[in-house]
């Protein structure tokens, strides 16, 4: 069983920005939608063909997405921009009339997040989404609208949800629960409320809570 982790907020607030720290040879990125990286991006390389070397792959199909997720040798796979995957699909199907189109494309983003956690012992999984504020102010994650959040609570499926937040200009990540969003982590993986938001960082704190060696042996 792999580790899935998930990371809020608002686009600016730091969620891809927190990569900056991971080592590249370790990780997959998956990008729903073409972007540079936002800080200096020594090896991250999109994947242009198999074995060139590339470990940013992009597309929005949620199969393509599993098959990478699937046969990836990476220990780390970071999905970003979560919400264009579902966003994208209802753009290129928005002419369709019936219902049935968000079952499907609720259905994708369901089976990525369970996907997620059906991995190899030793790997990880960081969901990167943008959040949303509903009527009763509660902030959660991001899809297509009520249609799909009454059907589908995508934070249940993980045991961490992280967001992030800015405050004078530094970023962190929140890691426990304000009352008003889905944040949540295990009792004592992390020791402030807010934490740095460093990625590298929280791969370790959750490696040393599970005891997984993050050279993929258990300890």
């Amino acid at each position: 069983m792999s580790y899935a982790c998930l990371i809020l907020g608002e686009s600016g607030t730091g969620k891809t920005c927190s990569l900056r720290s991971l080592n590249p040879a370790e990780c997959l990125l998956i990008q729903p939608t073409r972007k540079p990286l936002p800080f200096r991006s020594s090896g991250w390389m999109e994947a242009r063909k198999k074995g060139d070397g590339g470990n940013i792959f992009v597309s929005d199909n949620a199969q393509k997405i599993m098959a990478a997720m699937l046969h990836t040798t990476a220990k780390i796979i970071v999905v970003d921009d979560f919400q264009y995957i579902l966003a994208n699909q209802f753009m290129s199907r928005r002419k369709e009339k019936s219902y049935d189109k968000f079952t499907d494309i609720g259905g994708a983003g369901f089976d990525i997040a369970k996907l997620a956690s059906e991995l190899d012992f030793d790997k990880r999984v960081y969901i990167l989404a943008h959040t949303q504020t509903d009527e009763f102010g509660k902030v959660r994650i991001k899809t297509l609208g009520k249609l799909l959040d009454d059907k589908i609570v995508l934070e249940g499926m993980f045991t961490t949800v992280l967001r992030t937040h800015v405050v004078n200009g530094q970023y962190f990540f929140s890691t426990q629960n304000s009352g008003a969003d889905t944040v949540k982590s295990p009792m004592g993986m992390f020791d402030s409320p807010d934490i740095e938001n460093d990625l590298a960082a929280v791969d370790t704190a959750i490696c040393d809570y599970y005891s997984i060696n993050q050279n993929g042996v258990n300890q």
